[in-house]
C-alpha cells in the first residue's frame, strides 16, 4: 500500500496513528505530496479526484479516500484489534466521536485557510469567527465526553478527538482550549502520550 501524505495534515495523522494501532506501518510506503486548497498537486489528482491527502493506493491500483474510509479498510486488515466496533451501540457512538472530531477539524481548516489561502481582500473574519465558534461547540461537547473516553485501547473516535486536539495545538495555540476544557485536556494528555501520537505528532517539513 501506498499512502499520499503530508506531514501537517490531521487527517493524514489520523491514518497514521491508526496504522501504528494496528501494527501496519510496515506495509504502507509514505509518498510525499504538496497538497493545498488552491493549487493541485498532479501526484495526488492522478488518484483522487478531489486531489486531496490522505489518499491509500492499493496494490491493484484501487485509491481510497478520505480519513474515514482509509481508516475502515485498515481496521478490516486487523478486525482483531477492533478500531471500528462491529456492531450495535458501541459502533454508532464510535462514529459520532469520529464525527464530532472531523467536524472540529472541518470547521478549523476553513478558519485557517481564510487567512492562509484566500487573497486579503477577499477574506472575511466574519467568515472565520464562524467557523470557530464551530470550534469552541466541539470542544464544549467533547469536555462533556471526555469521562467516557478510552485512554489506552483507542478506537476510530478517540484516535480522531485526539489528533483534532493536537491540530489545535499545532495551528491554533492562541486558542489556549486547555483553560477552558480541563476534562478533555486531562485526557488529552494521557492519549498524547501513546507511542502512536507521539510519533505521529505533525510538522512543518
Amino acid at each position: 500500500m501506498r499512502l499520499l501524505y503530508a506531514p501537517t495534515s490531521p487527517y493524514v495523522r489520523k491514518v497514521m496513528v491508526s496504522c501504528h494501532l494496528l501494527e501496519l506501518t510496515e506495509r504502507v510506503e509514505l509518498l510525499p505530496s504538496a497538497a493545498n486548497p488552491i493549487v493541485r498537486d498532479a501526484r495526488i489528482a492522478d488518484h483522487n479526484p478531489l486531489a486531496k491527502v490522505p489518499t491509500l493506493i492499493l496494490a491493484d491500483g484501487q485509491a481510497l479516500y478520505d480519513s474515514r474510509v482509509i481508516c475502515e479498510y485498515l481496521d478490516s486488515l486487523k478486525p482483531e484489534y477492533g478500531l471500528f466496533p462491529a456492531a450495535g451501540p458501541l459502533r454508532w457512538q464510535a462514529l459520532a466521536q469520529q464525527a464530532l472530531g472531523d467536524g472540529l477539524l472541518d470547521a478549523a481548516l476553513l478558519a485557517r485557510y481564510e487567512y492562509t489561502a484566500r487573497p486579503v481582500e477577499k477574506q472575511s473574519e466574519n467568515w472565520r469567527t464562524a467557523q470557530l465558534v464551530k470550534v469552541d461547540a466541539c470542544l464544549a461537547t467533547l469536555e462533556q465526553q471526555a469521562a467516557t473516553l478510552n485512554t489506552a485501547r483507542l478506537g476510530i473516535g478517540e484516535v480522531t478527538l485526539g489528533c483534532a486536539l493536537g491540530y489545535l495545538d499545532f495551528r491554533f495555540p492562541e486558542l489556549n482550549w486547555r483553560d477552558t476544557h480541563p476534562a478533555a485536556a486531562r485526557w488529552h494528555a494521557q492519549v498524547q502520550a501513546l507511542p502512536a501520537l507521539q510519533t505521529t505528532l505533525p510538522f512543518e517539513p
